[in-house]
């Protein structure tokens, strides 16, 4: 006979307070049986999904660890240096061999990498395929392509003290690296980071996030059949598995999510002086003149905003700042936009990812019901929390003190600031944390300059929103609270690098003058080898400054 205790626990440890059995909770798989006998009747249960509390009565207590605890994460992590430290990794032809089934995995899989993504996220198939599968195979092309130019020695110039002599840069792999990705872009920012970790010959662990399952079992399951499992391995579930990993020695930890996340990972990498890649986010403002072409510009905000994942990407706009004047003008086109791209009836369009769970539905209607807020709504504020959905809404004028201009938004929420004049815009970005992206629609190239000049953020785009992503030849990263360090392009292959600095010298031109005694003649002919003048530099070479 079997008793089921349903219920969702927002921790396990309430399951093992309260029933002192088996909890399977939202934040990790807890399993823990405990057996009695009561009146001579047994009870007893197989483990259940997360969604179950079971018990197991007989006349034993017995306790069994998590399934993926910090002891199986040492032993994983030892095992993947092992692999490490006999080069497998390090040669040309595994990291192309890599590459090359990464390639194969997309483009065998894409079905199923978009079924999955609607699953999790109700991502539209154009969108699923743009912002994510392509994104991917770019990445994994691009290094397919440049591998052998990035693994090569970059030779630099030498000095004349160390004449005469060679130098050169040598990238080389950290080791055994862990990338830790986040929901919103589940596939693509979990695969990026992923094949720069490849292509630069290190041994990976991904974590994919929790919070989109689908995506995440999917991982795991297509690395394991068309990877080297000895060397790259998908470790699948939440804050339990993440905690076992982040109490390993690591050579490199890339984190993809928020700032209260990103703190708790550079602390973890601290202990072990664990150098991190943080990816974070912010709020994205998008700042707007009074001589663009409105049109144009309004299509590239709601492209920024809605049409990316609904709002919930780090790079897209937060919130707009323009002019008194040119709101209401700014306002009516956002409005015909969004109503050309999603349908007048906007909660039954099927153009727009769905927000990622109930937990962001309610923080994103707190947000929108704060009382100097609620009243300031001007498009938009239908929701339908069965279905998980929240309509564009634009908001104008909100107090810079509410919650929504305090705290990243990542959500279908648009609030539009009006200044008197556009440079004092300027001021109230750099007031707020430096975000991860900024933008500008402007024809005014004194405007333009200014912002470039006074701006702080981790990137930027001149008349559009997020496509500088699209450029491999520019880093993605941010700055401050918005992250630390890059990658994209070659910038994913250095992330994971270490670039070994290499001086060749022969047995010729060992010059007596770096050794002691140390005489006023010496000193002299150091200083004229040092000098950069030819003369100098000819006369100490011919002995002239002797004692």
């Amino acid at each position: 006979m079997t008793i089921f205790s349903p219920g969702l626990f927002k921790h396990p440890s309430r399951c093992f307070r309260s029933y002192s059995i088996v909890g399977v909770g939202l934040l990790g798989t807890f399993t823990y049986r405990h057996k009695y006998k009561i009146n001579r009747v047994s009870f007893s249960s197989s483990t259940p999904s997360s969604y179950y509390c079971r018990a197991t009565l007989s006349t034993t207590m017995e306790e069994v660890k998590p399934a993926f605890d910090s002891d199986k994460a040492a032993v994983l992590v030892n095992e993947l240096r092992k692999t490490f430290n006999s080069g497998k990794t390090k040669s040309y032809e595994w990291r192309i061999s890599q590459l090359e089934s990464i390639s194969k995995m997309i483009d065998e899989k894409e079905k199923e990498i978009v079924e999955a993504l609607q699953k999790d996220l109700s991502k539209p198939e154009l969108e699923a395929f743009l912002s994510e599968i392509l994104m991917a195979r770019s990445s994994c092309k691009l290094a397919l392509k440049e591998l052998k130019q990035w693994m090569m020695p970059q030779k630099v110039e030498t000095s004349l003290a160390t004449y005469p002599s060679s130098a050169e840069i040598v990238a080389e792999p950290l080791g055994v690296v862990l990338v830790i990705s986040t929901w919103n872009f589940p596939f693509s920012l979990s695969l990026d980071p992923v094949i720069g970790a490849i292509a630069a010959g290190n041994a990976v662990v991904l974590k994919p996030s929790e919070i989109a399952p689908a995506t995440s079992s999917l991982l795991s399951r297509l690395v394991g059949e068309y990877m080297d499992k000895s060397a790259i391995i998908v470790v699948e579930g939440a804050v339990a598995e993440t905690s076992a990993l982040l109490e390993q020695k690591w050579d490199k930890i890339f984190f993809t999510g928020g700032a209260r996340v990103g703190r708790i990972v550079m602390a973890a990498a601290a202990k072990n002086l664990t150098p991190v890649t943080l990816e974070l986010g912010g709020k994205c403002p998008a700042v707007v003149d009074s001589n663009v072409n409105l049109q144009v510009t309004a299509r590239r905000i709601v492209a920024g905003k809605w049409v990316c994942n609904n709002g919930q990407a780090c790079i897209g706009v937060d919130y707009i700042i323009t002019t008194k004047e040119l709101a209401p003008k700014l306002i009516a086109t956002l409005v015909n936009v969004v109503e050309e791209i999603f349908g007048k009836d906007l909660m039954e369009s099927k153009e727009r990812s769905r927000i990622i769970n109930s937990f962001h539905f309610k923080r994103l209607v707190n947000l929108l019901e704060e009382d100097k807020v609620s009243s300031k709504i001007v498009f938009g504020g239908q929701r339908d929390e069965s279905q998980l959905q929240i309509a564009p809404t634009i908001l104008l004028d909100v107090p810079e003190d509410s919650m929504i201009m305090q705290e990243e938004i990542f959500g279908p929420l648009l609030p539009i600031i009006t200044v008197e004049r556009l440079e004092d815009s300027f001021a109230m970005i750099n007031r707020k944390p430096k975000p991860l992206a900024a933008y500008l629609f402007s024809d005014d190239e004194q405007i333009k300059r200014k912002f470039v000049q006074n701006i702080y953020a981790g990137g930027m785009a001149i008349n559009d929103t997020i496509l500088q992503v699209t450029v491999p030849t520019l880093p993605f990263g941010g700055v401050g609270e918005s992250g630390m360090g890059s990658y994209h392009g070659k910038f994913s292959f250095d992330a994971f690098s270490h670039k070994k600095a290499v001086l060749y010298r022969s047995f010729a031109g060992d010059s007596p003058t770096r050794y002691p005694p140390y005489t006023p003649g010496k000193k002299k002919q150091i200083k004229a080898l040092l000098s950069g003048k030819l003369l100098n530099i000819m006369l100490a070479l011919l002995g002239f400054y002797k004692d």
